[in-house]
C-alpha cells in the first residue's frame, strides 16, 4: 500500500516546495493539496465537518501553482489535487493548467475531483449547486477533448465550444488519472462511469467492505473491472491496525493529513506519519 500527505497549503504554512521535498525524503509516494477559490462570509451551507469552517479554508493557495511549486523542487513523488472543484473552474483554462502542470512533472500529476458542498462558493462561480454534477461530468468530457484531440469541441447544456487548438497535451496517455472525491452511492456510480480512481474519506463511509463490493458491482456494470482503478482513502485515520485493514481490503494507498502550520510542527507530525508508514508496512 502507497503513503501520500496532505497539506493545507496556506500562506502561513510550510511552503508547499519545501512539504514536498520533505515528504520525498520520508519516503511517501504522493502528495495532495486541496482547493477553495475563496469562502463566502455567509455561513448558509453549514460546514460538513461541523462547527466553525476553519480558517485555512480561505487561506490556501490555487493548487495548481502550488503543486507547480512541489512538482519543480522534486523528483519522483506523485503531486496531486485533493480535490480540484470542477465546478468553480473554466474547463479550456483547466484542461491547460492540468496538461501544463502534468508536463512539468514529468507526468506526476494525478488529478483528484470534485463537486464541492459550500453553495454559496460554487454560485459566485455561476454554478447552481442543483446542477454541479452535471456540470462537472460536462467539464470532465470537454476537458478530455482538449487533452486528447487536436481539434476537440464539445457542445452540451453546460459546456459549450466549437473547434479549437490547445496545447500542451498530457504527457501521461490519454491524460493524467481523474480520481473523484466523493464517497455516495452516486460519486461511487460516477467513479465506475469515467473516471481513474476513487478518493473517497473513510470517515463519510459506513461500510467499508460493502462500499468497496459495490463500486465493482458497478464497474462491472460498465465493462470494467476494480483492477482499472486506484483506489486512495483521503484524511486516513492514524491507527496500524485500521490502515492495515484497508490495505487487506484492497486500498492502494492512503493518504495522511498535515494541517496549516509552521515548518517545525509540520515536520515533526510527517515524521510520525513515516513511522506509521513503517509500521503498517506493504
Amino acid at each position: 500500500m502507497k503513503f501520500g500527505t496532505m497539506l493545507y497549503s496556506t500562506d502561513y504554512a510550510m511552503r508547499p516546495d519545501d512539504f514536498a521535498v520533505a515528504s520525498e525524503d520520508r519516503g511517501f509516494d504522493s502528495v495532495w493539496f486541496p482547493e477553495h477559490t475563496h469562502i463566502p462570509a455567509s455561513r448558509r451551507t453549514p460546514f460538513p465537518g461541523g462547527g466553525d469552517l476553519p480558517q485555512e479554508y480561505w487561506h490556501i493557495h490555487d493548487p495548481f501553482i502550488a503543486l507547480t511549486a512541489a512538482a519543480i523542487a522534486t523528483k519522483t513523488i506523485k503531486v496531486a489535487t485533493g480535490v480540484c472543484l470542477i465546478t468553480e473552474r473554466d474547463p479550456i483554462v483547466t484542461a491547460k493548467e492540468v496538461a501544463s502542470l502534468d508536463m512539468l512533472s514529468n507526468g506526476r500529476f494525478l488529478f483528484g475531483i470534485g463537486a464541492g458542498w459550500n453553495a454559496e462558493e460554487m454560485e459566485n462561480h455561476g454554478t447552481a449547486f442543483a446542477d454541479r454534477w452535471q456540470v462537472l461530468e460536462e467539464r470532465i468530457e470537454a476537458m478530455k477533448a482538449c487533452w486528447t484531440q487536436e481539434n476537440s469541441s464539445y457542445h452540451g447544456k453546460h459546456v459549450n465550444f466549437d473547434s479549437i487548438w490547445s496545447w500542451p497535451k498530457p504527457v501521461q496517455k490519454p491524460h493524467p488519472p481523474i480520481i473523484m472525491g466523493a464517497a455516495s452511492p452516486w460519486g461511487r456510480e460516477r467513479v465506475a462511469r469515467y473516471c481513474d480512481g476513487w478518493v473517497p474519506l473513510p470517515a463519510q463511509m459506513k461500510n467499508i467492505a460493502a462500499e468497496l463490493a459495490d463500486l465493482e458491482v458497478r464497474l462491472t456494470r460498465h465493462g470494467r473491472q476494480l483492477s482499472d482503478i486506484e483506489i486512495s482513502f483521503f484524511w486516513a485515520p492514524t491507527d496500524v491496525d485500521e490502515l492495515k485493514r484497508y490495505r487487506d481490503l484492497g486500498v492502494h494507498r492512503v493518504i495522511l493529513a498535515c494541517p496549516a502550520d509552521g515548518n517545525e510542527a509540520t515536520l515533526k507530525l510527517l515524521d510520525q506519519h513515516a513511522a506509521l508508514m513503517k509500521a503498517v508496512g506493504n
